[in-house]
């Protein structure tokens, strides 16, 4: 064959491999295809590690990089109180290979904006790198400095904010975790270091003396013993020497100078030393007996199979420097011979601290026969001498506040003016005794609030409590309570702690009459119809007391659904028009949309019709608000028996007959306690009035 014909083959075969369709270990197709997509190149996709969850990535023998699930290294939750799960792709140098969405409960997302918006957000992943500070600020998007170590700003999510800096937080910490444990060139320092002044001439015999040189010895009869069988029943063992041990291994920290130098001479050790990276540690492992720590056809410059180094439940990587040679020796006085000498280089990525416990692990394979294989597994201590070592201050990692600080400073203008606005309401209703004596003023104040309650609170500060947020409280407290997750929106936040410390005070009506978004739109839908002379009509009281309970069989579904499936409950969370006319602004698919405006429509008719029939949310509060501490609605002897004008002037009727409030149903509006301050409507005011006039009882018909 000529030289032509030899290079035409050569190629051909080359081609061959290269477009060889790549090889997957025991991976789920779903996990394959995404891994593939992240790494185009990739021709082998290796099982996920058993020191740590990672898929690692290979061009033939070559390592991309690796890829693993968010959800194996970070635990941190959703808005929706569970888990986003990503399948993230980082390179060897630590630039992120792209980011896939594997699982995710994001109501805003899953039932509102589509899940396209989600997948462009972690889409701008690719190509960045580890050494950047990603930043999502939509306003700034486009505007980074980009590079290593500078800021990259990405374009968020309008109206879902709070999830996608979860994704970030969650992308950013997990992927450092990953380069930390994987990537030599995050790997950290070790926490002790050996003292490079600390030395004195040793020899080989006074360094074991000291430790300096530490030795394990397992006897043929010890090691009987631990397999539970004689070593005669296994045919490639061979027959043990007179004293001869089952293994003798001698080990020692050759990164420090007194046993560096004594090992291996001072030119040898300078030269070594010098060619470390940084996080590079030397140990030098020396052996004998029937098994040496090494086999006899290992290969140098690779890991051992055999020997492991185990430190906080973690194995650190051992690979042979292949160093030992005629120009690298040991040379300490009285070394004796040994079958097999190692120099390994340790930590590296996976990080080695010496002056933390550790032990080495001797791995053997025994096979009485073709078929049957006895394992071993031995353990010593790696006893260092710590006074070898000193302890530095572990390295300043770049302090990552948690994500929820971040936005509370950007969003202090929308913090500030919620608190003001609350504290304002709390001095109204604390005072209404004084303030309803002003008949004109408080709906003035009302309605003022109410309008600062919709525009505000619900469309610019997006502040519209669901029943949602009821499903994250129970089953966080179901799976273990994290505020950090309550803390990511501060204006829901806010609210719910005012709504919930409110409802001990007053009952469920201070939000539901004055701080519920959709509940104030309703109003306004009720006056707008009293504009266009539309009839108020009025649900008969038989039906009315029947259909409230309507709201809280959908809330006991919904919470049981919930623990079933989160995802199902969300879905039939739509219930609540919240999410399609408050978060989207009416912008939608048009069956949400006409659902929502039915409802307002609804309430043109029958006052406030959603709120006092199918919201769950309202149901929820009235539950937890009969623990209320005061029934603040004043009420008087003649209320219900015979006067029956607060009942009549109550749109949402919460007054029975009897004059009662029904606080599960009263959306605390103050019109009946108006009434009450009205000199010239409240029967009982008009009746003393009269008698004062003219000194007797008038029987006063108010039927």
């Amino acid at each position: 064959m000529n030289v032509v014909s030899a290079n035409a083959v050569f190629l051909a075969l080359l081609m061959a491999i290269l477009w060889l369709p790549p090889v997957h270990a025991d991976i789920n197709e779903h996990h394959q295809a995404l891994i593939q997509q992240l790494f185009p190149k990739a021709t082998r996709i290796e099982d996920k590690l058993s020191d740590y969850p990672v898929y690692p990535v290979y061009q033939l023998n070559q390592l991309l990089g690796y890829a693993y699930e968010s959800s194996d290294i970070s635990d941190l939750t959703g808005y929706s109180g569970r888990p986003i799960n990503l399948m993230i792709g980082i390179d060897a140098d630590g630039h992120f290979a792209g980011v896939h969405v594997l699982d995710h409960h994001e109501p805003v997302f899953l039932h509102g904006l589509g899940e396209e918006p989600l997948f462009e957000f972690v889409g701008q992943y690719a190509g960045r790198s580890l050494t950047e500070h990603i930043v999502v600020n939509s306003k700034k998007a486009g505007t980074d400095s980009g590079g290593d170590g500078g800021v990259v700003y990405f374009d968020g999510v309008t109206s879902a904010t709070i999830s996608v800096i979860i994704i970030n937080d969650s992308v950013l910490s997990s992927a450092l975790k990953v380069a930390r444990n994987k990537l030599e060139a995050f790997a950290q320092a070790p926490a002790a270091r050996p003292k490079p002044d600390f030395y004195q001439p040793l020899t080989w015999q006074q360094m074991l003396d000291q430790g300096y040189v530490g030795h394990w010895r397992v006897s043929v009869t010890e090691a009987e013993a631990l397999i539970g069988n004689g070593l005669d029943r296994y045919p490639a063992v061979p027959e043990p020497g007179p004293e001869e041990a089952f293994t003798d291994i001698y080990y020692a920290y050759a990164s420090a100078p007194i046993v560096g130098r004594n090992l291996l001479g001072d030119a040898s050790y300078e030269r070594l030393v010098s060619n470390m990276k940084k996080g590079e540690q030397m140990l030098a492992v020396m052996s004998r007996g029937l098994f040496t720590h090494v086999p006899d056809d290992f290969r140098p410059g690779t890991v051992p199979g055999e020997l492991l180094l185990e430190q906080s439940d973690l194995v650190v990587e051992l690979r042979d420097m292949n160093r030992l040679d005629a120009d690298t020796r040991l040379i300490a006085g009285g070394v004796p011979d040994f079958a097999k000498a190692h120099l390994f280089k340790m930590g590296g990525s996976g990080g080695f601290n010496p002056g933390a416990d550790a032990q080495l692990v001797l791995s053997l394979a025994l096979p009485r026969n073709h078929l049957v294989v006895d394992r071993l597994s031995l353990r010593s201590p790696l006893a260092l001498p710590q006074d070898m070592f000193e302890l530095v201050a572990p390295p300043k990692e770049q302090y990552r506040q948690p994500a929820w600080i971040g936005l509370w400073l950007d969003r202090w203008l929308q913090i500030t003016m919620l608190v003001i606005s609350l504290v304002v309401l709390t001095v109204f209703f604390s005072r209404q005794a004084y303030f309803s004596r002003y008949p004109k003023r408080v709906h003035r104040f009302r309605w003022g609030f109410l309008f600062f309650t919709v525009f505000f609170i619900g469309f610019y500060a997006q502040g519209q409590l669901s029943v949602v947020n009821i499903f994250t409280v129970l089953l966080s407290l179901w799976d273990g309570f994290d505020i950090a997750v309550f803390l990511l929106d501060p204006v829901i936040f806010i609210l719910w702690l005012y709504t919930f410390v409110s409802l001990f005070i007053w009952g469920r009506g201070l939000f539901c009459g004055w701080l519920c978004p959709f509940g104030a739109l309703q109003e306004m839908a009720s006056w707008l119809a009293k504009k266009l002379n539309i009839k108020q009509r009025r649900v008969p009281e038989a039906w009315h007391r029947r259909l409230i309970s309507l709201k809280y069989l959908i809330l006991l579904g919904l919470v049981g659904t919930s623990f079933y499936s989160l995802t199902l409950a969300e879905q039939l969370a739509e219930v609540e028009p919240f999410k399609t006319s408050i978060t989207l602004f009416f912008w939608r698919y048009w069956p949400f949309v006409l659902y929502a405006v039915g409802l307002l429509v609804a309430s043109m008719f029958v006052h406030k019709f959603f709120c006092r029939y199918l919201c769950p949310l309202g149901a929820g509060l009235a539950v937890l608000g009969r623990l209320r501490l005061f029934s603040w609605l004043e009420r008087v002897k003649l209320c219900g028996s015979p006067c029956q004008l607060c009942k009549r002037r109550c749109e949402i009727n919460a007054i029975r007959t009897d004059g009662r409030i029904d606080y599960d149903e009263c959306i605390q509006c103050l019109e009946c306690v108006v009434i009450l301050r009205d000199d010239s409507q409240c029967v009982d005011k008009v009746i003393a009035q009269k008698r004062s006039n003219r000194g007797e009882i008038l029987a006063v018909n108010v039927g």
